[in-house]
């Protein structure tokens, strides 16, 4: 019996002593601990980075929103403008044809009762003359083609010709239908025959 009891005191303190942590397992505890402190501490802080990233991006969705919106606002009214900023040219223009309209319908009638032709005639080259300055005062101006340089900016070749000097090769020999422009932009291009 003697044995057994001290077989069960052996036991019992080789219990405690492995109940009893070691110091080593302690400081590993310990590092353990402080180590998942940290990586708590930095799992907050990239949290809390994603937030305010997050927040950035929804900032910047915001912005990009209003931005595009404030655009098609803009593209909108300036398509109105336009618009009615043509419509305003176009009575404007109309509405100043409209006395050269009237002098050709008095032309006309009293075409048919006149007897003198020049008298005609001269009726006639007034309204040109006024047509004319019409389009001078608004900015219409003729493209001086006849015996110029060929120019493909401001004339369209209808054909060539043999040139009937020397000098003239090159240059526009007759011009078929006149062209026009508004200061340096073509609105029709002067019809020509080219000399070769």
């Amino acid at each position: 019996m003697e044995n057994t009891e001290q077989e069960e005191k052996e036991v019992k303190v080789e219990t405690e002593q492995t109940a009893q942590p070691e110091p080593e397992d302690a400081d590993n505890d310990s590092k353990k601990s402080k180590k998942n402190r940290r990586q708590r501490k930095e799992d907050e802080a990239k949290d809390k980075e994603i937030e305010e990233l997050k927040a950035q991006v929804e900032e910047q969705k915001d912005r990009y929103l209003r931005l595009s919106a404030e655009f098609d606002n803009y593209r909108k009214r300036t398509l109105k403008e336009r618009s009615d900023m043509l419509k305003t040219v176009n009575g404007d223009t109309l509405s100043g044809m409209l006395p050269v309209l009237d002098d050709l319908e008095r032309a006309m009638q009293s075409m048919q009762k006149a007897t003198d032709v020049d008298a005609v005639r001269e009726g006639v080259v007034l309204i040109y003359n006024k047509i004319q300055e019409f389009l001078k005062n608004k900015g219409i101006v003729e493209i001086d083609a006849m015996n110029q340089v060929f120019d493909t900016d401001l004339h369209e070749a209808i054909t060539k010709i043999p040139a009937p000097t020397e000098d003239l090769k090159g240059k526009v020999v007759d011009v078929i239908q006149k062209g026009y422009k508004i200061d340096t932009k073509v609105i029709r291009y002067a019809k020509v025959v080219v000399g070769e």
